[in-house]
């Protein structure tokens, strides 16, 4: 019997998405990743963070260009990040009303469309109405690729290729500077724009001729704007979903918070330039890939709640370590970046099987699943990079106690959710009659 729209799947001890697990659709697995495949889902993926990061090595030579300061080029990042945020709610519910290519195309074709007038901008309001449209589109690949990995994929096979698109996804943010870097070698920055707009262009094509369509029509919710968003409500309101989705979120912030804050972290507090970020970043990075590669080998080896609850414990003792390098040594070299690389290797190893988690929970909205699960990062992340960083990066050992903190709370929140499951398979088993031998 097909289950009720937005109703959880049931579960079963030790491998139920309330437990963590990845309980996949009825019947076995349907595909198996190929190198094709998985390579256009980690495009899809990296659309993001090159829009951000490809345009850094030329924002001096834009601003001399557009006539603008320092402080107006921040706009730059800032009018794309937060059409960004806006968008992703949507993008999930769009694509459980009227499939995922269609918004994966559209979003793609909108994102290139968008490339093309940035490249065209002769003005900083005309590029931030560009970089708005960029931001707006940018999301459809990022939440739909995860829908469609875990469309196609059950259980350990699921974890793996999410594993493989986050590997792959990680390296984005090193590379994509040094391609822009090469780009703006080679012509003026609109050359950039033309990039990544012709990125855009080529995964849209690719999608179109690789990519099924993953979600067919009977399965499809109304494509009205109540509807969609009661979806993304109910999402949002399951107590499995919010515990889990919070324990995640957490822990990584406490990642995010060198990140949001790197400026000063790098310059301010450890002395270096602005041509040594790489060493805050390059170790950082290698965290979230080897995580991520840890959580791929795992994967149908390792039940889903041991590796997470594993993955998490990492974080807590690379955090607490973070604490104590950073009362020891304070900010020199390499001492300030093993905490952080560490508590990225937790994040990246317990990130893949918790998000298959998190859309097992809801097969019949899995994109409003998806939408839900990114929006509460980027709010999160959001919060930390303006609230909280400012107040705690006076030095190496606050900044390392509030990333201390933020791990904890993760952690207690997922400590949180194995005592309402441990509470609920024990009520079960009260409830279940004894069979006589």
């Amino acid at each position: 019997m097909t289950e009720a729209a937005g109703t959880p799947r049931a579960t079963s001890s030790g491998t139920s998405a309330g437990s963590a697990g990845s309980a996949g659709s009825a019947g076995p697995t349907r595909h198996h990743a190929g190198l094709v495949l998985t390579l256009v889902l980690a495009g899809m993926a990296m659309l993001g963070p090159f829009s951000i990061d490809t345009p850094f090595p030329a924002f001096a030579q834009m601003r001399g260009e557009l006539g603008v300061g320092v402080d107006e080029m921040q706009l730059v990042v800032s009018a794309y990040m937060l059409a960004f945020a806006v968008m992703t709610p949507f993008h999930g519910p769009l694509s459980d009303a009227v499939g995922r290519k269609p918004v994966v195309i559209g979003a793609l074709t909108a994102y290139t469309l968008a490339s093309v007038g940035c490249a065209l901008s002769t003005s900083l309001p005309m590029l931030l109405a560009f970089r708005v449209l960029q931001g707006l589109s940018a999301g459809g690949s990022t939440i739909i690729g995860r829908t469609i990995i875990r469309d196609l994929f059950d259980g350990a096979e699921a974890q793996r290729v999410m594993s493989r698109v986050m590997m792959i996804f990680g390296l984005a943010p090193a590379v994509a500077p040094i391609i822009g870097g090469l780009l703006l070698g080679l012509g003026p920055w609109p050359t950039i724009f033309w990039f990544i707009g012709g990125l855009a262009l080529v995964l849209a094509v690719v999608v179109l001729l690789v990519i099924p369509e993953t979600h067919p029509p009977e399965r499809r919710r109304p494509l009205r704007l109540g509807p969609m968003l009661r979806d993304v409500a109910h999402v949002a309101r399951d107590g499995q979903f919010e515990r889990m989705g919070w324990a995640i979120t957490l822990v990584f912030a406490g990642q995010f918070i060198y990140i949001g804050g790197a400026a000063i972290f790098v310059v301010d507090l450890l002395g270096k330039g602005e041509a040594d970020f790489w060493q805050f970043f390059v170790p950082m990075i290698s965290g979230v890939v080897v995580g991520s590669w840890v959580s791929g080998r795992t994967a149908g080896r390792v039940a889903p709640r041991r590796l997470i609850t594993a993955a998490f414990a990492v974080s807590v003792v690379a955090a607490l370590t973070n604490v104590a390098l950073a009362t020891a040594f304070g900010p020199t070299l390499p001492w300030a970046v093993v905490g952080p690389s560490l508590i990225a290797l937790g994040t990246g190893a317990a990130f893949p099987t918790i998000q298959v988690a998190l859309l097992d929970l809801f097969p019949q909205v899995r994109g409003a699943a998806a939408s839900v699960a990114g929006v509460m990062p980027l709010a999160t992340n959001a919060v930390v990079a303006a609230v909280l960083t400012p107040l705690v990066t006076g030095s190496v050992v606050t900044l390392a106690l509030a990333s201390l903190t933020l791990v904890v709370l993760g952690c207690l929140m997922w400590v949180w959710h194995l005592a309402v499951d441990v509470r609920r398979a024990r009520s079960l088993k009260a409830q279940t009659p004894s069979v006589a031998p």
